[in-house]
């Protein structure tokens, strides 16, 4: 039987404005197969770098609300989040990810990284890699599937205030 070839994602959020992190990650991550955008960038990220992007609710320009991604076995929501979280609530979240047939659920909004299992849904923030709210450093997320398996690891000091 063949191995499943290893897919790595990297994720970001809530960078309100600050491109400098978002022009960094992709020659930070050369290997890195998907680049997602959990909104509230202020601007289009694709004009800096290789990224699927949503809309969050400080954006104003022309950009998804929600995507549905398929990538090797799974399926990623990828949405900003903001009527779907409430504080520390996912219930809306992995519901709206099931509908979609997703397994996996990647929003933003917060600004506080998350990496929880909500019926079968697995609901990842990568933080905010402008401010998180909780104190600790900016952040970013780097997602490595491989076959059925998620392994997620939190990275930080991108920062480039």
């Amino acid at each position: 039987m063949e191995k499943d070839s290893l897919i790595k994602i990297v994720a970001v959020s809530d960078n309100h404005g600050m491109m400098d992190p978002i022009i960094l990650l992709p020659t930070l991550f050369p290997d890195a197969d998907y680049f997602f955008h959990c909104g509230d960038s202020r601007e289009p990220v694709r004009r800096y770098g290789p990224y699927a992007q949503v809309r969050g609710n400080n954006d104003f320009y022309d950009a998804p609300e929600e995507l549905v991604l398929e990538v090797g076995q799974h399926r990623i929501y990828l949405t900003h989040g903001t009527r779907l979280v409430y504080f520390g609530e996912y219930h809306y979240l992995a519901q709206r990810a099931k509908k979609n047939q997703c397994d996996i659920a990647l929003f933003g909004h917060t600004h506080l990284y998350t990496d929880q299992t909500v019926e079968g849904v697995r609901c990842l923030n990568p933080g905010s890699i402008w401010h998180n709210r909780d104190g600790s450093e900016p952040s970013f997320m780097v997602i490595e599937l491989e076959g059925s398996e998620i392994r997620v690891y939190r990275k930080s000091g991108l920062a480039l205030k």
